[in-house]
């Protein structure tokens, strides 16, 4: 295992325990407003702060793991 990929776990840790810690200490509702989406100009979602939090928290990291992962072919190093 490399130091790299040790490094990534730790962090990846850190920040699931920054949506843990913010889901424990904001239980209170919230109306949440994204017009952009359409849906919720009229209808805010009304729910949980810490769900919310989490909920943009993981779509983010699909995101990022998305734009990482690429879907592309893979270059062959050396000659052609």
């Amino acid at each position: 295992m490399s130091i790299k990929a040790i490094l990534r776990t730790i962090v990846f840790l850190a920040l699931l325990f920054v949506v843990l810690y913010v889901g424990m200490n904001n239980t209170h509702l919230i109306d949440f407003h994204f017009p952009i989406a359409g849906t919720t100009a009229k209808n805010p979602i009304h729910t949980s702060a810490a769900l919310i939090y989490f909920g943009v928290f993981a779509i983010g990291v699909f995101a990022g793991m998305a734009l990482h992962t690429g879907g592309g072919k893979e270059k062959k190093k050396g000659r052609e």
